[in-house]
């Protein structure tokens, strides 16, 4: 390509997972690539679990830097349950599960140290003469890059500068979520380890699997999501912490004030026994808004949006993560194909736009089934988790 691969200038606008998963695909094939992270300290998961893809794990896999086993838990069954805790639908599965933190960890810890700036924020970004791009930073410098990759999340300062006027918009409903260690299950709820376990109530469904525990050791997590409805006077009451601080998309273990997770508790009572038990054991659950966000387009220039810095996917079919590993693994083979990077963002670009389009419909109609019109069923092979198709996230390891 006109612009070398070898050594090419890329900028990453955040250091989570999208952002780590670009930098690692675009340096295999040779460019330079630089993240950028605002916060000042490594991130924390809070946690929370996350359903593995293959499209996720892929890069690691194939250098042989991740051993599957050690950081990720299966689940034999995916299972149902009603009201009274009894089997509703049963069937084999092929996922894998593991936590934030964990796979945040094997990430970072494949990027050389230099390669990654904590603290330091990108905050602007304008075009230069010699068809470049300058990268304003937090801390006052400014560096330039052949390409600038904004893989910032949600609440991307990369997609603000691009399209001002994209913002995520209330879905009408939140996750609860919480873990709790195996040591800590209550009896009723030993029943929910080594499987996918769902219940879907009256316009509410909860989700529970296994993943490692933060330290790696033996002991797993119980990892659990309660989607509730929640009408916005409401989310503003619950979304405000023990200070007084309303937070806008989520809150952290800790922040939710006593009145709320006693409420919760309490709508717990309605649950199957297990889910019941485990909501009960959960000393500091969390919340997440469920929202929608779709950007018109993911390129500009030299600039470029991935992961949910472009498109939030509700979480449903469980592809967050590996729709950000995908858009990684796509643009570097552009990248390396293309005559210069202006091109490969043409390549790129109208495949990616399809694939995001189509994952947040299919994850929109299953949160609109289960949680407004009731319509959500055990066992629909719709509701499997996929990126391009239902069930496609399985590992061929475990079938």
């Amino acid at each position: 390509m006109a612009d070398s691969i070898e050594g090419l200038r890329v900028a990453i606008a955040g250091g989570s997972l999208g952002g780590l998963l670009a930098a690692l695909e675009l340096r295999a094939i040779g460019c330079d690539a630089h993240v950028y992270e605002r916060s000042a300290v490594r991130l924390e998961g809070r946690g929370a679990g996350i359903v593995l893809h293959p499209a996720t794990t892929g890069f690691l896999e194939r250098r042989g830097s991740f051993d599957l086993d050690r950081v990720s838990s299966s689940a034999a069954s995916l299972r149902y349950l009603d009201a009274s805790g009894a089997v509703a639908f049963e069937e084999p599965i092929a996922y894998r599960f593991t936590s934030y933190a964990t796979l945040y960890a094997a990430l970072i810890d494949a990027l050389p140290s230099d390669r990654y700036a904590f603290g330091r924020a990108v905050v602007a970004a304008s075009p230069t003469s010699d068809d470049r791009v300058a990268v304003n930073l937090s801390d006052g410098s400014t560096v330039a890059a052949d390409l600038l990759v904004g893989a910032d999340g949600i609440r991307s300062t990369v997609r603000s500068m691009l399209f001002p006027q994209v913002r995520p918009a209330y879905a009408g409903y939140v996750a609860w979520r919480g873990t709790v260690l195996d040591r800590d299950l209550p009896a009723a709820a030993d029943a929910l380890g080594g499987r996918l376990t769902y219940h879907v109530g009256q316009k509410t469904h909860m989700l529970t699997y296994e993943i490692p525990a933060p330290d790696l050791a033996a002991e797993r997590s119980i990892n659990w999501v309660w989607y509730r409805n929640l009408d916005v006077p409401d989310l503003d009451d619950v979304l405000t912490d023990p200070t007084g601080i309303r937070h806008d998309l989520s809150l952290a273990p800790g922040q939710v004030r006593p009145a709320h997770r006693d409420a919760l508790v309490a709508a717990a009572a309605d649950l199957p026994p297990p889910f019941t038990a485990l909501v009960r054991a959960t000393p500091e659950p969390f919340l997440q808004v469920v929202v929608d966000l779709e950007v018109p387009r993911m390129v500009r220039g030299r600039i470029c949006l991935l992961g949910d810095a472009a498109f939030a996917l509700r979480p449903h079919v469980a592809v967050g993560t590996a729709k950000a590993a995908d858009d990684a693994r796509a643009l570097a083979g552009a990248l390396a194909e293309a005559a210069d990077v202006p091109e490969a963002l043409r390549i790129w670009e109208p495949e990616r736009l399809t694939l995001a389009r189509s994952a947040a419909a299919r994850s929109r109609e299953v949160g609109e089934r289960a949680q407004f019109r009731g319509t959500f069923t055990p066992g629909d092979p719709q509701v499997a988790f996929g990126l391009r198709r239902p069930k496609d996230g399985s590992y061929p390891d475990l079938t």
